[in-house]
């Protein structure tokens, strides 16, 4: 049986969400309920894979990686395409790959230290991967929305 969310998982969801590190006592007043009872309906659900750990945000410009480009990515044969994302995953620059419809086989999200860096990793790595014919390259100008899922927006649908 699948795990359903109610409005108290929501708000806690939402407070981890602004801030992994709020403490689950915080959280216990602001939902009116105890500390352990915090404790375990998060447990539940990483149990149910709905939260899966908690990290820190590392902002690439701030180290030095100030280019984001998307590639999309077209294979010369579909079923190659486990062993050529095994080949993208190798990449260190590579900070998301999805396999999806449309025109490409993967949408690849990247981040280099500049154009040249960019320019090094597609003529010198991508292509060079075996499986990959063509290649098309988006340069990010600036990222305007960087949010989190609005857990009420499933309240209205």
């Amino acid at each position: 049986m699948k795990y359903q969310i109610d409005d108290i998982d929501k708000k806690i969801l939402s407070h981890l969400v602004k801030n992994a590190r709020v403490p689950f006592l915080e959280i216990a007043r602001e939902c009116g309920i105890s500390g352990a009872a915090i404790h375990q309906r998060v447990r539940k659900m990483e149990e149910n894979g709905i939260i899966e750990g908690s990290r820190f945000i590392v902002k690439p410009a701030a180290l030095g990686y100030g280019v984001c480009a998307f590639i999309g990515v077209i294979l010369d044969h579909a079923h190659t395409y486990k062993t050529v994302v095994k080949e993208i995953e190798n990449i260190p620059e590579v900070v998301e790959c999805h396999f999806v419809t449309g025109n490409y086989t993967f949408l690849i999200k990247l981040r280099c230290t500049d154009h040249q860096h960019l320019m090094d990793i597609l003529i010198n790595t991508m292509q060079n991967i075996p499986g990959i014919a063509k290649t098309e390259t988006i340069i990010a100008l600036d990222q305007l929305i960087d949010k989190p899922i609005d857990l009420s927006a499933n309240d209205e649908h």
